[in-house]
């Protein structure tokens, strides 16, 4: 683990972090077994968010490949600390200011958090023409609570078709952060709900559900997640931010 203390970072040594990776595609297996789903049919995301570049350099030692950031201003740099090792995908799960696409569109290979066609709309026009087309993720507030992102579930449709038009995204899926009824339990009615919307918006060719963190991923696993978004039980409790 790592814990930020008066200005740094102090790590707790290379082992935990790969005890915690070994501990989540353990129960990760133990969820695809129970759920009747192959073996690597979830994706591992690995939630960075105040996290330093070392700690991600760890991770990507034991394999790790695909990570999650909150904050523009907090990844660029840690981008810029790995830029050679270039098979690292970087996945963007905060809120998206607008003034911030045209950094987001030059330096992400995902985006989970899109909930307005402004947005979407600048993310394609500012993606370089030599890149990859950006693989999006609509956000859904499947929830339905009022301090939480998203795009209605009822909105979901339009949007999609909207995206499906712009030729530098590629419309990956759906995802979601749903309420836990007690902080504890898995919202399991709510991922539900989320793999119904997608099967729905066919004959849109989406392969993703965006869905699942520390507390509830075997859940969503349960209910057809094809990406998880974890940090704690890799890298321990997040503490305070850069």
């Amino acid at each position: 683990m790592l814990f930020y203390f008066g200005g740094h970072y102090t790590a707790m040594g290379r082992h935990s972090i790969q005890q915690g990776m070994v501990s989540v595609h353990r129960m990760m297996n133990g969820a695809l077994d129970a759920s009747g789903r192959p073996p690597g049919s979830v994706s591992l995301v690995a939630v960075t968010k105040t996290q330093p570049a070392e700690a991600i350099m760890e991770a990507v030692r034991y394999g790790q490949l695909h990570f999650g950031e909150s904050y523009l201003q907090e990844a660029l740099p840690k981008q810029e600390a790995l830029k050679d090792h270039g098979d690292i995908i970087w996945h963007f799960i905060g809120p998206i200011q607008s003034n911030k696409t045209r950094q987001l569109a030059e330096t992400f290979h995902w985006i989970h958090s899109l909930d307005r066609l402004k947005i979407a709309e600048r993310l394609n026009d500012q993606r370089p023409s030599g890149m990859e087309r950006l693989n999006v993720c609509i956000q859904v507030n499947i929830s339905g609570e009022t301090s939480k992102s998203g795009v209605k579930p009822s909105d979901v449709a339009a949007l999609a078709d909207q995206i499906e038009q712009l030729p530098q995204l590629r419309l990956r899926g759906l995802m979601a952060i749903p309420q836990a009824p007690d902080g504890v339990h898995a919202p399991q009615a709510a991922f539900r709900a989320l793999r119904q919307l997608k099967e729905d918006l066919l004959p849109i060719p989406l392969d993703t559900l965006s869905m699942g963190m520390s507390l509830d991923f075997e859940s969503a696993i349960l209910e057809g997640a094809t990406l998880i978004r974890v940090g704690s039980l890799i890298f321990g409790a997040r503490q305070s931010a850069v």
